[in-house]
């Protein structure tokens, strides 16, 4: 479940989380509305892709360490964390 509910919508969208940073301030919005939860699953898929090159498992500890988090909220402002 999403710790910071949204504003629904009537869209589905992907909210970011900083874990370094940690906290209710680090949720981040990440650009992007969906129609589907399918769609928000791929987009959800591609930015874990893009994190791990710019935030490497290797230095980062990976979806179990420091690397960002990604959710997918739900058009009711409802959500839950992506792990591919």
């Amino acid at each position: 479940m999403l710790a910071r509910p949204g504003t629904p919508t009537g869209k589905w969208r992907l909210v970011g989380y900083d874990t370094f940073e940690g906290g209710r301030d680090a949720y981040y919005p990440i650009e992007g509305e969906y129609d589907s939860e399918e769609q928000a699953k791929r987009a959800a898929r591609e930015q874990l892709e893009h994190l791990e090159k710019t935030q490497p498992s290797k230095s980062s500890g990976g979806q179990s360490g420091v690397q960002d988090q990604v959710f997918i909220e739900r058009p009711d402002g409802s959500g839950y964390r992506f792990l591919q």
